[in-house]
């Protein structure tokens, strides 16, 4: 079964509670999300992302890169990463999200996953640099390349939510949600293609 055939439908909220995330649907048609997923691959300066984790270091196989309005420190994982100024192809649709989601970003963490043997583990996007006064984080998701299952567990109480993210598609996580939840991409032996996650948020340099 091809599993693109069944395009995402905009929802509201893909959470029961706690939380919330909106599903945008696909915000790209196939053309546009192919021409985007080619440049980003070439252009953006990919990194092996590193991670110091119950203190011991690891360099992952998944590639990384941060772009931003400045060239901010963005402390994670026990490593400081150093944001690149905005690749123009890369500034023009942070605009364009901006003006979808109601929403202003100055930073883009981009996550590069060559095939489905690469995944992030069970994590929350709770880093004080990225909290606003109301403890509101933003991050605005968009998928390109290959269609991957994302999933979402709550911290506390026996509830899960999977979805598949499409090549195109965008989802934006708000109000409480990386409080109480955490989110995984799951890997797979069968996906042999790439996919580029573009997480664009706002960030507090004095965070």
């Amino acid at each position: 079964m091809n599993l693109d055939l069944f395009e995402p439908e905009a929802q509201d909220n893909l959470l029961p509670y706690d939380g919330v995330v909106k599903d945008f649907g696909l915000i790209l048609d196939h053309e546009q999300s192919q021409k985007y997923l080619n440049y980003f691959l070439q252009h953006l300066a990919w990194q092996h992302d590193e991670v110091y984790l119950h203190g011991q270091y690891y360099k992952t196989e998944r590639k990384v890169v941060w772009y931003g309005d400045d060239d901010y420190q963005y402390h994670y994982s026990g490593m400081a990463k150093q944001a690149h100024i905005w690749n123009p192809a890369l500034y023009r649709l942070k605009q364009h999200i901006e003006q979808l989601t109601g929403q202003t970003y100055n930073s883009c963490l981009a996550n590069l996953y060559e095939n489905g043997s690469q995944g992030v583990g069970w994590h929350s996007d709770d880093e004080p640099s990225l909290e606003a006064p109301n403890h509101n984080v933003v991050i605005a998701s968009l998928s390109l390349g290959a269609t991957r299952k994302f999933s979402f567990k709550h911290k506390w109480k026996a509830k899960k939510v999977d979805l598949l993210l499409h090549s195109g598609q965008l989802i934006v996580m708000q109000g409480q949600t990386q409080r109480y939840w955490k989110h995984t991409l799951a890997k797979s032996t069968r996906i042999l293609a790439p996919r580029v996650n573009l997480t664009f948020r706002y960030f507090y340099p004095s965070g």
